[in-house]
């Protein structure tokens, strides 16, 4: 696991990022606050592994990630977004963490419940805790939110998907790495060894601890994709227990322990209304049995 960075050495990246995009000219920092950060990436991927069953065989999941409500991002929004999601036709949704940026002082919380109740997905919407959810006394805010919604709060536990055939692949949720309290091992306790297993941690950098419990595909979110971005220099902000990993694909671990891992950029900001080079994401993942 990378060192964790304090609240100082944050702030003062950010301010840095800050004069960045200042220095970067007026036409970039309009761009980086106006436009990017309501664009939209829709990343298709295929997951492949000889665990999958045949019968997962083109089964849908979409990952949408920190959508920080409230700093940037609306609720006409997140209506927009739960549309775009729908017309993926997911057989699986899950949410990475970060629901609203200050749960306690949010003032449509209500208004969140409709739009993410008309989400479909036969197979279930599934949820875990991200720091800010945790955040400003938001813990119980986020879950009510999340059970009127239609969601399933994964916070140190596993979920059994089988299909009609009896194949199955198990989903683990962890809980917050940096407000709350993770516990793989708990979570993983009992599990078959032999069938595929996904895992959604908010925090990518997790990755480093679950190669070791046998996880084969791990979900996160948190880093934004680094939020900001220059040419040559890359990510010039990444939170703490996003600084090994925090955009993208990685394969960590050896041949046969293999585990990969998926960083969603997110959907909102935060402390910075700024995205530039790292546009908002959607992903779709298909499922596939690897000869």
């Amino acid at each position: 696991m990378s060192k964790k960075i304090t609240r100082r050495t944050f702030i003062k990246k950010t301010i840095g990022a800050l004069f960045a995009l200042v220095a970067a000219g007026g036409g970039g920092y309009y761009y980086a606050r106006e436009i990017e950060p309501r664009l939209l990436d829709i990343n298709r991927h295929t997951i492949k592994h000889p665990l999958i069953p045949n019968s997962f065989n083109h089964f849908k999941m979409v990952q949408f990630s920190d959508t920080h409500l409230g700093f940037q991002y609306t609720i006409k929004q997140l209506d927009k977004l739960v549309d775009r999601i729908n017309r993926l036709q997911p057989d699986i949704v899950f949410f990475t963490g970060d629901l609203m940026d200050e749960p306690n002082k949010y003032p449509n919380s209500e208004q969140i419940i409709p739009s993410l109740s008309n989400i479909n997905a036969p197979f279930g919407k599934f949820a875990i805790y991200g720091n800010h959810d945790h955040g400003g006394y938001g813990t119980d805010i986020y879950k009510n939110i999340m059970d009127k919604s239609g969601f399933t709060l994964l916070q140190n536990s596993a979920q059994e998907i089988k299909l009609l055939d009896d194949s199955r692949i198990h989903l683990i949720g962890l809980d917050d790495a940096m407000l709350g309290k993770p516990d793989l091992a708990y979570a993983t306790v009992g599990l078959p060894p032999d069938t595929y297993k996904i895992l959604l941690a908010h925090e990518p950098d997790m990755a480093e601890l679950a190669v070791d419990e046998g996880i084969h595909l791990q979900l996160s979110g948190h880093s934004h994709g680094g939020q900001v971005k220059i040419p040559f220099f890359g990510a010039l902000v990444t939170p703490p227990y996003s600084e090994l990993y925090y955009e993208g694909f990685y394969k960590i671990g050896e041949a046969q322990n293999l585990l990969t891992l998926y960083v969603n950029r997110g959907l909102g900001t935060t402390r910075l209304p700024f995205r530039f080079l790292s546009k908002p994401e959607l992903t779709l993942f298909t499922l596939k049995q690897a000869n």
